[in-house]
């Protein structure tokens, strides 16, 4: 059974950063194909970022520049480093893992409010 919780969400001011995480239990971590993903309210989930078993990213283009994803699999976590925030990244975050195994397994979601 895999769980992910995630972690770093809050209130932030426009152009600052904050730092997600999020930390999976079991064994496939280092196996498995992680990602952020958000949702705005009223709005659909989409994909923020993601990162390979083998390291390789992926971002949306609303991000690309200012997002990092990165990935210690001796931590078995994933991280979003999120700098120069905008109102337009209110949302929940939420963390995905996917395994060709089990498919995809998802967080509970963390707040990131980005406000004056």
């Amino acid at each position: 059974q895999v769980q992910l919780v995630e972690s770093g969400g809050g209130l932030v001011q426009p152009g600052r950063s904050l730092r997600l995480s999020c930390v999976a239990s079991g064994s496939i971590f280092s196996i498995s194909n992680m990602g952020w993903y958000r949702q705005g309210s009223g709005k659909q989930r989409e994909l923020v970022a993601t990162i390979t078993s083998g390291g390789s990213t992926y971002y949306a283009d609303s991000v690309k520049g200012r997002f990092t994803i990165s990935r210690d699999n001796a931590k078995n976590t994933v991280y979003l480093q999120m700098n120069s925030l905008k109102p337009e990244d209110t949302a929940v975050y939420y963390c995905n893992l996917y395994w060709s195994g089990i498919g995809n397994r998802w967080g509970q979601g963390t707040q990131v409010t980005v406000s004056s």
